[in-house]
């Protein structure tokens, strides 16, 4: 197969020491790597949720309402997610994205629309300039909707993924609930202003790059979901806006790293923010994130909280459909503005 009609990132770049033409930024919307503050662990907060059940409650719920008002992004340790699962779940993409490539290709997919796919990049349909990724998309909730279009390779795939979506959606229950409190909104507001509910996850596979700083692994966007679980490996890659700079994030082993979504930001009245983050690549190591997006089901309707909205604090959107606000988000893809924007009150 000549190299041009390859369709994964993986496959096209064996060999090859320069970035093709297709993945170079413009040089006004490169990474500019030496701009990049690297911090130190505490760059965002750590939160520890041991204490969440616990005689120290109030204190978390305040530390998470102080990440989602300032960072919109925070990490957190004892989360209950057993060790062995994060183990098994960056090994099994890891070996995914080692499989032959005709075994890989049975899962590829250029429509959106399809819940299980791989493909590359962002949206292949409709960008100009490529991202620097390969990417395994799944859905997951309710999970026998969807097991079974899921990969057969590696053969413990479906068992392992399975395992680690389950118990990562037992996290993502309890920060909701945490999240509902820290807003002064019943604990159960948010899962149930999010109506039945939708999960997915993205296998995201970065190669080495002969060139990082001429392209992205993702340019700057917020993310359209609710709430978004970022399990990472151990190569850097994830980068936050913080005071107009970018900011590395550098992984902490067995640690999630969690950020606010567009909905939420919605839902608070703009109390908590969804903020603009990126990846960036690397000459030497490949890199693997598995981020867990969850979502509102397509029906649920979005608009700030009631409680939330006063005289001196009125609705800051519009309410609108789960999926009036995916299909715009989709379309546009990872574009500077946000897509809120197009549902803020005239």
């Amino acid at each position: 197969m000549a190299t041009a009609s390859k369709l994964l990132l993986t496959d096209l770049i064996s060999g090859v020491n320069h970035v093709p033409s297709k993945y170079i930024r413009p040089i006004s919307d490169r990474p500019n790597l030496a701009d990049v503050q690297v911090s130190s662990e505490g760059s965002i907060p750590l939160i520890d949720l041991q204490d969440l059940n616990g005689p120290n409650h109030s204190d978390i719920i305040e530390q998470i309402a102080q990440a989602c008002q300032n960072d919109g992004f925070f990490q957190v340790k004892n989360h209950g997610v057993p060790e062995e699962m994060i183990d098994n779940m960056l090994s099994i993409a890891r070996e995914f994205f080692r499989l032959p490539e005709s075994e890989r290709m049975k899962m590829y997919s250029d429509d959106p629309s399809k819940t299980t796919r791989l493909s590359t990049s962002f949206n292949v349909k409709t960008e100009k300039t490529a991202n620097w990724r390969d990417f395994l998309r799944l859905h997951c909730y309710p999970l026998e909707d969807y097991v079974h279009e899921w990969p057969t390779y590696p053969p413990s795939f479906r068992e392992k993924v399975s395992e680690y979506c389950t118990s990562v959606r037992g996290l993502v229950l309890k920060l909701l609930e945490a999240i509902s409190e820290s807003l002064d909104l019943q604990k159960d507001y948010i899962v149930k202003a999010s109506g039945k509910q939708a999960q997915h996850m993205a296998l995201n596979y970065y190669p080495p790059c002969p060139e990082p700083d001429l392209t992205y692994g993702l340019p700057g966007h917020t993310d359209g979901n609710l709430i978004t679980i970022l399990l990472p490996d151990d190569v850097p890659g994830l980068q936050v806006l913080r005071k107009g700079k970018w900011v590395a994030v550098n992984p902490i082993p067995n640690t999630f790293i969690v950020n606010i979504g567009d909905q939420m930001q919605v839902i608070s009245n703009d109390r908590y923010k969804s903020v603009l983050h990126r990846a960036v690549v690397n000459c030497n190591k490949e890199r693997i994130s598995i981020p867990t997006f969850y979502c509102p089901s397509p029906d649920a309707l979005i608009g700030p909280a009631k409680e939330l909205i006063s005289h001196d604090q009125p609705a800051m959107y519009r309410s609108f459909t789960y999926a009036e606000f995916y299909g715009k988000f989709w379309d546009r893809g990872l574009a500077k503005e946000c897509c809120l924007d197009l549902f803020k009150q005239n």
